[in-house]
């Protein structure tokens, strides 16, 4: 078996499976991510993000499945794997004690990186990461951000082809946030594949394609952009005041499957537009258009309508309703 080229999948998992004490955290889920992609995988806490990860790395054996990483087999060829991914667990392990020279200094001898090649890989991701100033700063000393930039270089140190971080931006300002995902795209132009995990769903925006995962099971597989389209029912966002009580008499309408909270605004999702009432929760027959229904709704309760409008679903209404609709 070859190393990928970028006709190939760089990550390939066929009915992956993990139980723990007869628990499980993983329930045979598919996945492909092409080379040169960054690949999003959303989930609540819990879902089973983490431990998928650990066994694409190969820290942890799968119960059943298969998975291939840089086109070698995790399970028969572990080493092969190794040499060729970075994995920057939620709590990378930084040095306190060293300096962000001296931190990536010690991961390029881990991986046994020849010293005219770390002497220029330090230099590229010092300057990359804008860490170049600090280079001589205890990591213990370093912000948040900036910890989580030194883990990335520390993480990139030894070239890999497939990089895959687990919650990197987790506790990290919105600023630093941001630059670390400009320095993610950066790499494509390297041709390293990213599989990130992640619980922001502005972030998984970002991804070219997205895993929608719960309870152990990948739900949904698509781009953003087709995720949204994919949404079912209709959304409308309104304003009204007391939101409070706006929200709990809007979320007990027969067609209502869901309310989100956006700020000041209401983001509701209808099963449908001008049709039946759902027929599990109120008699079915014919019921008026979601618009008025919000306004006969909440003027029986004394509620002031400031606005509605159809809206744009967003990831996070997408994500919501796929997990309503589950979980249902």
């Amino acid at each position: 078996m070859t190393e990928h080229t970028g006709r190939d999948a760089a990550i390939r998992a066929t009915g992956l499976r993990k139980e723990f004490a007869g628990i499980v955290a993983v329930d045979g889920i598919d996945l492909e991510v092409q080379a040169g992609e960054i690949f999003g995988l959303v989930a609540p806490d819990g879902a089973g993000k983490t431990t998928t990860i650990r066994m694409l790395c190969g820290i942890l054996d799968a119960t059943a499945g298969r998975a291939e990483v840089a086109g070698f087999d995790v399970a028969r060829q572990p080493e092969e794997v190794k040499r060729r991914i970075g994995y920057m667990p939620q709590r990378f392990s930084l040095y306190g004690e060293l300096t962000v020279a001296e931190n990536l200094a010690f991961f390029a001898n881990l991986h046994h990186v020849p010293r005219q090649e770390r002497l220029r890989r330090e230099q590229e991701l010092l300057a990359f990461s804008r860490l170049g100033p600090f280079r001589n700063r205890l990591a213990r000393n370093l912000s948040g951000g900036m910890k989580q930039k030194l883990s990335l270089a520390c993480t990139l140190i030894h070239t890999p082809i497939v990089l895959l971080l687990d919650e990197p931006t987790t506790g990290v300002d919105p600023v630093s946030r941001r630059d670390f995902w400009k320095i993610l795209y950066s790499l494509l132009k390297d041709g390293i594949t990213v599989f990130v995990s992640t619980p922001y769903l502005d972030e998984a925006e970002r991804c070219n394609r997205v895993a929608l995962m719960d309870r152990g099971r990948v739900l949904l597989c698509d781009t953003p952009q087709a995720l949204k389209q994919r949404m079912k029912g209709d959304l409308l966002e309104l304003v009204a005041e007391p939101q409070r009580q706006a929200k709990q008499v809007v979320g007990s309408l027969p067609s209502v499957l869901g309310v989100q909270v956006f700020g000041d605004r209401l983001h509701v999702w209808f099963s449908a537009v001008g049709g039946a009432f759902p027929s599990s929760r109120l008699r079915a027959g014919p019921c008026p258009p979601p618009e008025e229904q919000l306004r006969r709704a909440l003027a029986a309760k004394s509620i002031e309508l400031l606005s509605v409008r159809r809206a744009v679903p967003t990831l996070e209404d997408v994500f919501v309703s796929v997990l309503t609709e589950d979980h249902r």
